[in-house]
């Protein structure tokens, strides 16, 4: 019984290693690719930054192109989700959680500078691999789906306005926001990125609903 007990305790500190590894991998190629790209992202750094060997990148991932794939599974989408997914579930009000998250967003003139990882990564890659593009619209669509139905459930609450189309909205917040990302990281300028702010919270303070405004169809 007791070279049982060791043989399960070895394996699972086995599993704990390889499991160790695996995410010291992907929290590296998240940096490195974040910062050049996927195309130009360089495994040696990766693997320098991650302090692991070439033989452990190859025995988690099949290749570069499994790296990045699992890096939008799982870095870019887990980050999306505790952001903006999470704190919208069984919010009492949509529209104050929204400005929250607009308002936390890193105004710091390096996170500017760099913009939005799943925007840089959807930018560059979609158009070249069906692979990324797969993986970049689902964590655009969890995070769509995730906003609408929050408005959903704030019109249910007579706290959001009946008259918006929820779908409609929360693609054009994402576009909004999105779109601000793309103008600070090309004009380097926290500036621009704070303007947007501005901008897309005035856009969510006027979805709230007024007392005494008329009701009108279409809701979605």
């Amino acid at each position: 019984m007791s070279a049982v007990r060791k043989r399960s305790r070895r394996s699972r500190a086995t599993s704990r290693n390889s499991e160790r590894t695996r995410g010291l991998l992907l929290q590296a190629a998240f940096r490195e690719m974040y910062r050049s790209g996927f195309r130009s992202a360089d495994l040696d750094a990766i693997l320098a930054a991650a302090g692991v060997t070439k033989g452990a990148l190859y025995y988690h991932f099949d290749n570069k192109e499994a790296l990045g794939y699992a890096v939008v599974d799982e870095v870019i989408a887990s980050n999306l989700h505790q952001k903006w997914v999470q704190p919208l579930r069984n919010a009492k009000n949509p529209i104050d959680v929204l400005v929250r998250i607009i308002q936390s967003e890193s105004l710091k003139r390096e996170d500017v500078q760099r913009g939005c990882p799943l925007l840089n990564l959807s930018q560059e890659m979609s158009g070249l691999d069906e692979g990324f593009r797969r993986r970049t619209a689902k964590v655009y669509k969890d995070w769509h789906d995730a906003m609408a139905e929050a408005l959903r459930e704030g019109q249910k609450r007579r706290v959001v306005r009946s008259d918006i189309n929820a779908n409609e909205t929360a693609t054009f917040l994402i576009a909004a926001w999105e779109g601000y990302a793309v103008l600070g990281k090309n004009s380097q300028d926290p500036r621009m990125l704070r303007s947007g702010q501005r901008s897309v919270i005035r856009h969510l303070e006027s979805l709230r609903l007024v007392r005494g405004r008329t009701r009108a169809a279409g809701r979605d």
